[in-house]
């Protein structure tokens, strides 16, 4: 997969497996997976499958964090995901595995088992808006409710402008 998403090849299947991946996958990354599948429910699009895990293992089985959970809710989205640990499997699974900071992105690059494995990885950043002056997605764990707002600010923006991407490449290799 190139850095553009973009594949030269007429026909080549754009990257519609999405694992998204933060600290303990309770707050940034299940928020991500839970604004994704909204914007697929409204486009109506069906080709996409969307997760989320965590670097670590402290909430496994667990749901998003509370306040999580209800900052969504206040902008309907219904965060049911059961926190996992990303495992070496998911760079099999996943066509684009995303970090929402550079730790998460370190962390998943000590943790891909190829080459092949590590070139799937790739910073949220990538599709925040240059001017909301963030280059990274800010854990709101700490934070009261504006964490938990501007985290859902910026994956709400960032996962339209990911979807349009690779929406375009798409099309683009279609021709």
């Amino acid at each position: 997969m190139s850095e553009n998403l973009k594949n030269s090849r007429p026909g080549a299947r754009a990257p519609k497996r999405v694992l998204f991946v933060c600290l303990g996958n309770i707050c940034r990354s299940p928020a991500a997976e839970g604004v994704m599948k909204r914007i697929l429910r409204e486009k109506g699009d069906t080709s996409w499958t969307v997760d989320s895990a965590g670097i670590g293992r402290w909430h496994i089985g667990q749901l998003p964090d509370r306040r999580m959970r209800v900052h969504a809710r206040q902008r309907g989205l219904e965060l049911t995901h059961r926190c996992r640990q990303v495992c070496a499997d998911d760079f099999e699974r996943f066509d684009l595995i995303i970090g929402m900071d550079s730790q998460n992105i370190a962390d998943l690059r000590e943790l891909a088992p190829s080459p092949e494995a590590e070139a799937k990885i790739r910073p949220m950043s990538r599709w925040l808006n240059p001017l909301s002056g963030y280059d990274y997605v800010p854990d709101p764990y700490y934070e009261g409710s504006e964490g938990f707002e501007l985290v859902l600010d910026l994956l709400e923006d960032g996962c339209r402008r990911l979807y349009d991407e690779v929406t375009a490449a798409e099309n683009s290799n279609r021709k």
